[in-house]
């Protein structure tokens, strides 16, 4: 990909704060670690009609798998396809651990409030979610099984979720290619697991690239995957939409 040519946007989210935006199809929104250890919690929502969103389930299971990396496709509770990774370089991106909450963030961390701490408090993902999502109407019951971008988590012998420290790296990115208009919320709070024994979640950098020819079609040859891109292209055909 030519970043010089498809770039149009870059902005910084801090450690612990939060984002939200709509990204229209066939666009590319590229997430940067950029100090290492980050965790990216996000949520999809198609923006024409937001009771449709992403579902973890229906992602996993028509692909086979327990996380996703490049390749993979993140499906909606409708049947279609919100974005396919078409870029991986931290290669393992958690799907089952969902987000940090206050009780959790004080109970590891301390309490560090706004008032005596400005900037620098300790936010969750969950709040730092709804705050997001509560600027487009949404609410605690629109929050659902999100995914944690950059961080590793997996089952050892005995069935126990195990946290991975340092899966993702300084300038690790990922490439989520759209196929939707698809409103994206994003926390940039810590991972409900990590073992950091301080409060200091690395920032995370958002870039929205074009979408280069063919970026998807290694995420098209999975056959659920070919299904919902299918459904996805005659949602925008019955809405007058240019294919």
């Amino acid at each position: 990909m030519n970043q010089q040519e498809n770039f149009l946007w870059k902005e910084d989210i801090p450690g612990g704060c939060h984002w939200s935006g709509i990204v229209r199809r066939g666009m590319t929104l590229r997430l940067t670690d950029a100090n290492g250890g980050a965790n990216a919690a996000v949520l999809f929502y198609n923006q024409e009609e937001k009771l449709e969103r992403y579902n973890m389930a229906d992602t996993l299971k028509s692909q086979h798998t327990f996380y996703l990396t490049k390749g993979h496709a993140c499906h909606s509770d409708m049947g279609r396809i919100f974005c396919c990774i078409t870029a991986d370089t931290a290669g393992w991106n958690d799907t089952v651990c969902g987000l940090s909450d206050a009780e959790l963030i004080r109970h590891k961390y301390g309490i560090a409030r706004y008032q005596e701490h400005g900037n620098q408090m300790h936010r969750s993902g969950l709040d730092g979610m709804l705050i997001e999502l509560g600027k487009w109407g949404l609410g605690m019951r629109d929050i659902v099984a999100n995914i944690n971008f950059f961080s590793k988590v997996a089952a050892d012998a005995t069935g126990e979720l195990m946290f991975h420290a340092g899966n993702s790296k300084a300038a690790d990115y990922i490439d989520l290619s759209f196929e939707m208009d698809t409103l994206v919320a994003l926390s940039a709070a810590p991972h409900p697991l990590d073992i950091a024994e301080s409060y200091q979640p690395s920032a995370v950098t958002l870039t929205l690239l074009v979408t280069p020819p063919e970026a998807s079609a290694k995420c098209a040859s999975i056959a659920e995957n070919i299904r919902g891109l299918q459904n996805t292209q005659r949602f925008y055909a019955r809405c007058g939409g240019e294919e």
